[in-house]
């Protein structure tokens, strides 16, 4: 089996695993996903909201908040999971396009170059 092919099976299964980091924290009581707190939440753990991130949590609005189609923040498990495989493919089809596309302008410019 080819490199490329064993690739983009792992990143299958990342994909389709990817749905474990809302459904075990929900299940063991966990709270939110590590790392992935508003500002409310980051003011409930530590006493306060560090002042970058209270001028800059405004600035940046996610396409997929929650990894979750608009409106469906607060849905069942099972459809929060297809959004979240959803996100995946959406996430990985966007990096491998921009790979792809910034390695053929990398290679590019090296046939361009003069030897």
């Amino acid at each position: 089996m080819k490199t490329a092919t064993k690739l983009w099976i792992g990143l299958l299964a990342l994909v389709v695993l990817s749905p474990l980091g809302l459904i075990l924290p929900a299940k063991l009581g966990a709270g939110s996903a590590w790392g992935e707190w508003s500002a409310e939440e980051i003011r409930k753990l530590v006493g306060y909201v560090p002042s970058g991130m209270s001028r800059l949590s405004e600035v940046w609005r996610a396409p997929m908040p929650d990894y979750a189609f608009r409106g469906q923040e607060n849905a069942p498990l099972h459809a929060l999971s297809i959004s979240y495989i959803t996100a995946g493919i959406l996430g990985v089809a966007v990096v491998a396009a921009l790979a792809i596309l910034v390695g053929k302008i990398l290679a590019g410019r090296e046939n361009n170059e003069p030897s």
